[in-house]
């Protein structure tokens, strides 16, 4: 069931985006560099504050654009002072970007291999002046589709995450076929979210993927109705040893009807890092599930044998 699930995200669009980032991370005032597969990307904000993303190569004699700096929108090579803008440089062009207002992505058409969209696929969220929202990120030693198996298997998580969840309950399951209407081809469970030794928040979610590379965790009822939790799993460069490594780029967005939420609201920057902290701790747990998942497929697991 897992599988078939897998496999119809794959089949699903993307346009070739991929997510480079949390929003934040990217500024104004210095360069961000990092990889999508075996591109070398950099990434800053003009003078206007748009997303700027193009090769972290430098087209003159190769340095790395991340190490340069921004001067009033223009980033500057460290070697020999090429400037590059949101116009392009000589040799250095910008590719196409999207900022969603939590996540920064990125359109490779060379890598993706599809027929672009104008605009990555994103499910509902709730409204920004409405919500909190936090990102946390982490690598592991996968493919993406480890990473999306992994997410779509929500069995596990009383098992494996305990200390987070407790009275999980697969409410109803897609069907393993090839072929299934958007509306069927999800998960709803029951769970109750751990918040203390002996309190717990009972809630309904649903688990469906919009892409072949994101799986959205939805509350459809309980406390915090609306919220989401967006799963992105983002190729990067193979490491030394020559497998793969994928980035889990987890935005959790959350939103209540309590008349104290907004109150709450303010307290973001102190509320962002122990939103990351919780996201943290499932994946790290998590991708030793993913990365044991792919050691055996390169294994050759299950064999004949």
């Amino acid at each position: 069931m897992i599988e078939a699930a897998a496999k119809r995200a794959a089949a699903r669009p993307s346009g070739n985006w991929f997510v480079l980032a949390a929003s934040r991370e990217i500024r104004s005032d210095r360069p961000f560099g990092t990889a999508v597969g075996p591109r070398e990307l950099v990434a800053w904000r003009d003078a206007s504050g748009a997303l700027v993303v193009g090769s972290g190569i430098c087209p003159h004699l190769g340095a790395p654009l991340a190490a340069g700096r921004v001067d009033c929108g223009t980033l500057r090579c460290r070697w020999h002072g090429l400037a590059l803008d949101a116009n392009g440089g000589p040799g250095w062009r910008p590719l196409p970007a999207h900022d969603d207002g939590v996540l920064a992505w990125v359109r490779l058409d060379d890598l993706g291999g599809e027929p672009p969209l104008p605009a990555p696929v994103l499910a509902r969220r709730p409204a920004p002046d409405a919500s909190v929202d936090a990102v946390a990120t982490l690598t592991g030693v996968c493919e993406p589709d480890d990473v999306v198996a992994n997410r779509l298997d929500p069995w596990h998580g009383a098992w494996f995450h305990p200390y987070s969840f407790t009275r999980l309950t697969v409410v109803s399951a897609p069907e393993a076929s090839t072929d299934l209407p958007d509306e069927q081809d999800r998960f709803v469970v029951d769970v109750t979210f751990r918040v203390g030794p002996r309190l717990g928040v009972p809630v309904r979610a649903e688990f469906f993927c919009p892409e072949p590379r994101t799986v959205v965790m939805r509350i459809t009822d309980g406390e915090g109705r609306e919220s989401v939790v967006e799963t992105h799993a983002t190729p990067r460069a193979p490491g030394v040893d020559g497998r793969a490594r994928t980035a889990v780029v987890e935005a959790t967005i959350a939103t209540s009807d309590r008349p104290g939420f907004a109150s709450a609201r303010r307290l973001a920057p102190l509320l962002r890092p122990m939103m990351r902290r919780t996201a943290a701790r499932l994946w790290r747990d998590d991708l030793a599930y993913a990365e044991r998942r792919y050691a055996l497929r390169a294994s050759g697991w299950p064999s004949s044998g």
